[in-house]
């Protein structure tokens, strides 16, 4: 009895975890270049009552054991790196990755990677994230310019009002084996780590890498319904497992009043 009692609150716990899950991706949802998250679940140990395959007094083999669950526990809580929706906005320094890639920026000297594409011009000229990291290779806007120009490959191109070039650097995206393996330190910002793997440089559109929309954002990849299915599927099962410690109770309460 008293077994059950803490499997049902191992399942409890789990589920409050997924709902602090869900709660980010939904607070998230309108965040440039989010990614979801999804927990893991594995189940705990087994008591072995009986093993499979021992034999009995009659010296009989025994085809099924008898184990019992102790419950369950969060093994990991992964980022989904799925594309977002894009949204147009007609900004020139509004940068998509259509495809696989990051965004390279430099904070204090770190290099760190974003897939969030609204970038601004700060008062040096430097192509900044609105935090004020320099987005790697560095540009800065000469005075004169008019417009840029950001091609599909990442040629970025500063033009004055005859449309004459005035600066020029060539875009690079960074991925790596496993993205799902990179720290997320919040502000739309990744670094990298062992379980990444090393980082891979290469130019838009070539050898796997995505191509740059000019003027459109990727948006968040929540999908708001099924969000939502989520946290009526993990509310019905923080209930559930809160039933089996009621149903425990009340059956320890019953054995405890056999005597009177």
């Amino acid at each position: 009895m008293i077994r059950s009692l803490w499997t049902g609150a191992t399942g409890m716990q789990a589920q409050q975890l997924k709902l602090d899950v869900i709660a980010h991706n939904l607070a998230n949802v309108n965040t440039a270049g989010f990614k979801k998250s999804r927990v893991d679940f594995e189940d705990l140990l087994y008591q072995k009552l009986k093993l499979a395959g021992a034999l009995n007094a009659e010296g009989n083999q025994v085809p099924v054991g008898m184990e019992i669950g102790l419950g369950v526990r969060p093994v990991a809580v992964s980022k989904v790196f799925s594309q977002g929706e894009y949204e147009q906005t007609n900004k020139e320094l509004d940068l998509a990755i259509e495809g696989r890639g990051f965004f390279k920026v430099l904070v204090n000297g770190e290099e760190l990677y974003t897939r969030a594409g609204h970038f601004k011009v700060d008062r040096d000229g430097y192509v900044v994230t609105p935090n004020g990291a320099r987005l790697q290779p560095e540009f800065t806007v000469p005075n004169g310019t008019v417009r840029i120009e950001v091609t599909q490959d990442g040629l970025m191109t500063a033009l004055d009002a005859n449309g004459t070039a005035l600066a020029q650097v060539q875009l690079l995206l960074y991925d790596f084996p496993n993205p799902a393996g990179l720290y997320a330190i919040g502000r739309n910002l990744y670094r990298a780590s062992d379980a990444a793997g090393d980082v891979i440089e290469g130019q838009p559109g070539r050898e796997g890498f995505g191509t740059i929309a000019q003027g459109y954002l990727e948006m968040s990849n929540v999908d708001v319904v099924e969000e939502m299915v989520q946290m009526i599927v993990t509310q019905r099962a923080y209930e559930a497992n809160s039933k089996t410690i009621q149903t425990a109770d009340n059956m320890l309460e019953m054995a405890n009043n056999v005597k009177r």
